[in-house]
């Protein structure tokens, strides 16, 4: 008789194929997690707090920077910026050195926007992390930087 158990984690974990697998479900859990900790009063969606992330990380962009930064077709980020512009969360500017480019930059609304957006989700994240184990926690702060490498690729 075949048993109906489904596999520990560890044991589908043991392939590549299978850490692959349960690496993509348990990362996408945790997103929409997260995500579900956003302050309900905001309105931005996930990918407009992402191009404001951006913008505070890197400073001004192109529409066509920001667009290859969040892997979306330049119309795309057209769109998504000028609804940032139109609710006041970014602005636009000439660039100094390339008439044909327009730069974007955050807001102060923008910025604080983001800000208290991330405090939510960390505060949530940081409560979870409290009923891990001084070495569970450890060994997170270990494979962070893998999985931001992963992201990045």
């Amino acid at each position: 008789m075949l048993s109906t158990m489904t596999p520990t984690v560890e044991a589908v974990a043991r392939t590549d194929a299978g850490l692959a697998s349960q690496l993509r479900v348990s990362v996408m859990r945790l997103a929409r997690r997260l995500r579900n900790e956003r302050d309900p009063q905001n309105s931005l969606g996930v990918g407009a707090i992402s191009v404001l992330g951006v913008l505070l990380r890197h400073g001004e962009q192109t529409v066509g920077q920001l667009a290859a930064h969040e892997r979306v077709q330049p119309p795309s980020m057209t769109r998504t910026v000028g609804c940032l512009v139109d609710e006041g969360y970014a602005v636009r500017r000439p660039s100094e050195t390339d008439g044909r480019s327009t730069l974007v930059a955050i807001s102060e609304k923008g910025r604080q926007t983001l800000l208290a957006d991330r405090r939510r989700r960390e505060a949530w994240l940081a409560r979870q992390l409290k009923d891990l184990t001084p070495e569970e926690r450890d060994l997170l702060r270990q494979v962070a930087p893998l999985i931001e490498r992963l992201a990045s690729a």
